[in-house]
């Protein structure tokens, strides 16, 4: 079940639903399913000249291949045709341990080529902390994106219980608390931690905490 306006709004106010935003009119960002999230002011991108391949195995191809750039307020993010690049909302939110939500692409950003989640458009209950966009210009021109503007819209759904298992709780929550975008923590899932302590001395792998 989506909730709807009244609901989201009610679920702020009782607190189930805490939203930390430096905008003093919160509801003003609540259409009749979802609410807006701004776009933050920090972005990584990859750079492809350190590392031949992306490797779950090594995880320094992940965390040290990225640049950070921070944009002022004023300022645009030229999103070049093609590219990929890691942003931030502005929001910071926290869930109970019975709702979920769901990041979803506003319509206008669609219809000029911006994709603001590759895969990952889904919120476990438990989460606190920013939401790390995927951002993605399937357009053929270039397109600047601003810091404070409406990047992308959440959707709120009941769960049919209280999670077991929410993400607070969860072993491996590797991006519980982010604020930053966060680059890929693929390479301390427990399959790859494993096969790195398996492999033969001399062959080493050094594996994030």
């Amino acid at each position: 079940m989506i909730l709807s306006d009244r609901d989201i709004r009610q679920a702020i106010t009782d607190g189930r639903v805490k939203v930390q935003s430096t905008q003093q009119e919160l509801f003003q960002y609540i259409h009749a399913s979802s609410m807006d999230f701004r776009l933050g002011n920090t972005f990584k991108l990859y750079e492809h000249s350190k590392f031949a391949v992306l490797d779950p195995m090594n995880p320094e191809s992940f965390a040290g291949n990225m640049r950070t750039i921070t944009v002022p307020d004023g300022e645009s993010f030229i999103v070049q045709p093609g590219e990929f690049v890691l942003g931030v909302t502005q929001e910071q939110i926290s869930l109970p341990d019975d709702l979920v939500a769901r990041v979803e692409g506003r319509s206008s950003l669609g219809r000029l080529g911006i994709i603001v989640h590759s895969t990952a458009g889904f919120v476990d209950p438990g989460f606190s902390g920013t939401i790390t966009l995927e951002i993605s210009n399937l357009n053929r021109l270039p397109v600047a994106l601003y810091p404070g503007m409406r990047i992308c819209q959440i959707a709120f759904e009941q769960m049919s219980s209280p999670a077991e298992m929410p993400y607070h709780s969860k072993p491996f929550s590797k991006y519980q608390g982010q604020v930053l975008p966060e680059e890929s923590r693929l390479s301390v899932d427990p399959e790859f931690a494993k096969e790195a302590k398996e492999l033969p001395i001399g062959e080493e792998v050094k594996v994030g905490s």
